[in-house]
């Protein structure tokens, strides 16, 4: 396993281009199984969980032509069926958790998709009832293997649309049942549907392919199904979970940094969610300009003076992704907050990491923790810590970065999952990080 050295205490300074977005990556590249024509993508981020899904793509016979480093042309005209049951599948896919997202189009285009307990972050139950209940909507039989672990779904005699409400508005669920919707017989109505930009994009993807879509960007899709869909070229956003962690390290190291090519109108409530944190952004066209915060920043209370809260919250409210960036960088801030993850019931448990540097954090439950900011009186130490997932890892990374000392970070391969070549980003603004 790969480790990261970090010296910290480090001011930085210069300008960040965004990666492409990990989450709409893994719904955009299972779509290519939609049509057997040519689809190529740009702003693909080279990262592991993309490059993952690439290669189980390939290996299903799915034609890879690289561009460039960025851009992929894909074409799904042979694809092998029989490889969904094989023990190197069954190995494959239960490694990544946006596998799961492969099922839709499968059924939609081949009457059948078999899918393995996808893995990912061990940040709590992340149910797949959702998926699996729109597509038994759609005329689909279940089987599951308890055995091994195995879910599989087959439409012999095809799809057919049907009106649907969603127990919760899942990104992924939305993303696969509208998959296999757009080349189902008859009208699909997709109720209490996720709307995160993303899923957005998907659909906009989908539209320029001759699906029909309509709703986008809203909580109710209706679909009308096509009998194919041709070949399109699309463009990935910028990684609002990414933007958000920029945000976090500016204003944890009180450096001066410029974000490029942010896709403002794609943020949401994420710019304004670090400004109750008391950092200052600039919207400077299309990029943001955080300043050094020599002086600090100082946590807003709600208009009663009680404490303040930051949740998460389905679209358009505060992503999940961004709560452990969000504690961290309260750490350092002047006041207190309160914050609230109500959907993952683990993702707060890297905070002992947090507390052994030096924070000030009372961890309420499984859900809810209290931090106390230091106002950078006290800095944070340096530490050895290991990385749990993607977010908890570059929030102990931005830690690392402000605390005083040399701090390890062990197992990087689960930063790596999410964030594309982070070590050398960062020390072209500046940052003394190694790895080994």
């Amino acid at each position: 396993m790969g480790t990261f050295k970090i010296e910290g205490g480090i001011r930085l300074k210069g300008e960040i281009n965004p990666q492409g977005a990990k989450n709409e990556a893994l719904q955009i590249l299972c779509a290519v199984l939609l049509t057997s024509e040519k689809v190529t993508i740009n702003n693909i981020p080279d990262i592991i969980d993309v490059n993952k899904l690439i290669t189980l793509l390939g290996n299903l016979g799915v034609k890879i032509q690289r561009n460039s480093s960025s851009s992929v042309t894909f074409q799904a005209d042979e694809v092998n069926i029989g490889y969904l049951e094989t023990e190197a599948f069954k190995k494959e896919g239960g490694s990544l958790r946006g596998s799961i997202m492969i099922v839709g189009p499968l059924l939609a285009r081949f009457g059948k998709g078999y899918i393995p307990k996808p893995g990912g972050d061990k940040i709590g139950r992340r149910r797949l009832d959702t998926h699996f209940e729109g597509f038994i909507n759609l005329g689909a039989k279940f089987r599951y293997n308890r055995e091994d672990h195995f879910y599989g779904v087959e439409a012999v005699d095809g799809l057919v649309g049907a009106d649907m409400l969603l127990d919760e508005a899942s990104v992924t669920g939305t993303a696969n049942i509208v998959m296999a919707a757009v080349l189902a017989k008859g009208k699909t109505s997709v109720y209490n549907a996720a709307c995160e930009p993303y899923l957005q994009q998907l659909c906009k993807m989908l539209n320029s392919m001759g699906a029909k879509i309509a709703g986008v960007g809203s909580n109710l899709l209706t679909i009308e199904g096509v009998q194919n869909l041709g070949g399109c070229e699309h463009r990935i956003l910028p990684d609002m979970i990414e933007i958000g962690s920029w945000i976090g390290l500016a204003a944890m190291t009180r450096s001066e940094i410029t974000i490029k090519n942010v896709s403002w109108e794609n943020l949401g409530v994420i710019p304004n969610t670090f400004r109750k944190l008391g950092i200052t952004l600039e919207k400077r066209g299309d990029d943001i300009y955080i300043p050094a915060h020599t002086n600090g920043y100082e946590i807003k209370t709600d208009i009663d003076g009680s404490i303040l809260t930051i949740a998460d919250a389905p679209w358009p409210g505060f992503t999940p992704d961004l709560l452990s960036i969000v504690l961290v960088v309260a750490t350092q801030a002047k006041g207190d907050v309160l914050i609230h993850q109500k959907m993952f019931e683990s993702r707060l448990f890297f905070v002992d990491k947090l507390i052994d540097m030096g924070a000030k954090i009372m961890l309420c439950d499984p859900h809810r923790a209290v931090v106390m900011g230091h106002n950078f009186e006290s800095q944070l130490k340096a530490t050895t810590m290991s990385s749990p997932d993607i977010r908890a890892g570059i929030s102990l990374l931005i830690a690392a970065l402000s605390a005083k000392g040399t701090s390890t970070i062990q197992n990087i391969e689960q930063i790596d999952r999410g964030y594309e070549r982070i070590d050398q980003r960062l020390r072209a603004i500046g940052a003394n990080i190694i790895r080994e």
